[in-house]
C-alpha cells in the first residue's frame, strides 16, 4: 500500500476528557513569552534552590546511584519523610509501608484517585479546585461533584476571603460518594483550612466509608504565625486520608517532579499497587539528594517566613494601586479584585481581562474562574509571588500604571 494514498483509513480516537483544552497555565505562559511580560500566572519560582541541594543529587549520581530504585521510593528518604511529618504533626507513617515517593504531587493525587475510585463513585471537589482534580476523577470513569467555597464580601462588595461552605457540603454526600478531596493551603486562593474545619470534616464522615485525599503542597507556607493543620494532625481523618505533599514546591525545584504520598498501610497497599504501574519509581539520584538534605530541618522550617517577605514586599506595592487584596494567609500566590480599578477593562471578564493584562501591561496572571467545573465570575485574578524581589519590583512598576 502506497503511505501517500489519500484514502489511508483515519482512526478516530474518542476522547475520554471530552471538556479539556490546553491549561490555562500554559496559554497564559505561552502569551506572556510572546508579549514578554513579566510571568506571574504560572507556580514557579524564578530563583534557583539551594546549591546544597545541587551538591547532594551531584555527589550521589557521581556515588553512581543512578540505577532503578525501589519502586516505593529509597529507604533514607522514606524514613526523612516519616520523621519530618512526626516532628511537625506528631503522626507516626512506617517508613516501610505507608510512604510512596512519586513523581510529583499530581501523580501521586492520580495515582490516589485511580487506586481507590471506580465507575459510578462520586468524589467531592471543593471549588475553585485545582485543575488536574475533576480530570482524574473522569479519567477513571467517576463523577466529579463540585461544591463551590463560599465568596465572603463586606458591605461595599469587596470580597473578603472564602469560607467551606459545610451545609453544602453535607448534601452533597450521598451513597455513592467514594472521596472528598482537600486543599490546604488552597491553590488559587490561598486560604488556609483551621482545626475547627478538619474536626467538621471528621463529623462529616464518621461512620462512613469516604476516603480523603489531602492536597498539601503547600503546607510549609502559612503565614502571621499559624500552623498548617495536616490531616496527619488528626488521626481520625489520618486513619482514612491520603497526604500528599512535594518537594519541589518546598525546595523550589518544581521541574524536579518529586513528591511523596503518606497513608494507612491498608490504604498505601492499594495506591502501590497503581503506582507500580503508572510509574514504577522516581528518578533515583533526585531521590539520594533529597534524602541528605532532608536531614536538616531549617529549609522548610524557615520557607513560611521566606515567603512571607515576598507576600508583604507585593501586598505593599499593590496597596498603592487601586486592585483590591484578597486575604492571602497560605500559599505563594496572591489574589486581587480588579473590578474596581477605574478602567474600561474592568468589564472584560477574568479570562480576558488577564490576555489584556499580559499584552498591554506586560504582566500575567490567571483568572480564578479557570478553577470552576462551569465557569464562575467574581471579578478576581492570581499573581504568583514566588519571584525574585527584582522581578516582583519590575511587575509593580508596569501594574501602578492601573
Amino acid at each position: 500500500m502506497n503511505p501517500n494514498n489519500n484514502t489511508l483509513r483515519q482512526i478516530n480516537l474518542p476522547t475520554r476528557l471530552p471538556k479539556v483544552g490546553t491549561t490555562i497555565f500554559t496559554v497564559m505562559s505561552a502569551l506572556a513569552n510572546e508579549y514578554q511580560a513579566i510571568n506571574l500566572g504560572q507556580g514557579f519560582p524564578d530563583f534557583s534552590c539551594d546549591s546544597r541541594l545541587l551538591d547532594a543529587v551531584n555527589d550521589a549520581m557521581r556515588a553512581d546511584h543512578n540505577q532503578y530504585p525501589p519502586m516505593a521510593g529509597i529507604a533514607p528518604l522514606r524514613e526523612g519523610i516519616s520523621k519530618k511529618i512526626a516532628h511537625l504533626y506528631k503522626h507516626i507513617y512506617d517508613p516501610l509501608t505507608e510512604i510512596t515517593v512519586t513523581a510529583g504531587g499530581t501523580q501521586g493525587i492520580f495515582t490516589v484517585i485511580a487506586c481507590a475510585v471506580r465507575p459510578g463513585d462520586e468524589v467531592i471537589v471543593i471549588e475553585p479546585v485545582y485543575d488536574s482534580y475533576i480530570p482524574a476523577i473522569e479519567t477513571v470513569g467517576g463523577t466529579a461533584i463540585p461544591v463551590q467555597l463560599v465568596v465572603e464580601r463586606n458591605g461595599e462588595g469587596k470580597i473578603t476571603g472564602y469560607t467551606i461552605p459545610w451545609d453544602a457540603l453535607q448534601k452533597a454526600i450521598t451513597s455513592h460518594t467514594r472521596m472528598i478531596m482537600i486543599n490546604s493551603p488552597h491553590n488559587p486562593t490561598g486560604m488556609v483550612w483551621e482545626k475547627s474545619d478538619l474536626d467538621k470534616l471528621a463529623e462529616l464522615v464518621r461512620n462512613t466509608d469516604i476516603l480523603i485525599c489531602s492536597d498539601e503542597v503547600y503546607e510549609h507556607m502559612v503565614y502571621d504565625g499559624q500552623q498548617h493543620q495536616s490531616v496527619a494532625r488528626h488521626p481520625e481523618l489520618a486513619n482514612r486520608s491520603f497526604l500528599i505533599s512535594s518537594f519541589g514546591k518546598t525546595y523550589h525545584v518544581t521541574g524536579w517532579k518529586v513528591g511523596y504520598v503518606a497513608a494507612p498501610k491498608h490504604l498505601m497497599n492499594e495506591f502501590r499497587k497503581v503506582h507500580q504501574f503508572n510509574v514504577f519509581t522516581v528518578n533515583t539520584p533526585m531521590q539520594y539528594g533529597l534524602a541528605k538534605y532532608l536531614e536538616d530541618p531549617v529549609p522548610y522550617t524557615q520557607l513560611s517566613n521566606f515567603y512571607q517577605q515576598k507576600r508583604d514586599f507585593l501586598r505593599k506595592g499593590l496597596e498603592a494601586t487601586r486592585f483590591k487584596l484578597l486575604p492571602t494567609p497560605g500559599t505563594y500566590f496572591q489574589c486581587v479584585d480588579y473590578k474596581h480599578l477605574n478602567i474600561p477593562e474592568t468589564q472584560l471578564n477574568e479570562a480576558d481581562f488577564c490576555q489584556w493584562l499580559t499584552k498591554e501591561i506586560g504582566v500575567a496572571a490567571i483568572p480564578v474562574s479557570a478553577f470552576y467545573d462551569k465557569t464562575v465570575e467574581s471579578g478576581v485574578i492570581r499573581f504568583c509571588f514566588a519571584k525574585q524581589q527584582t522581578t516582583l519590583q519590575q511587575a509593580l512598576e508596569r501594574l501602578s500604571k492601573l
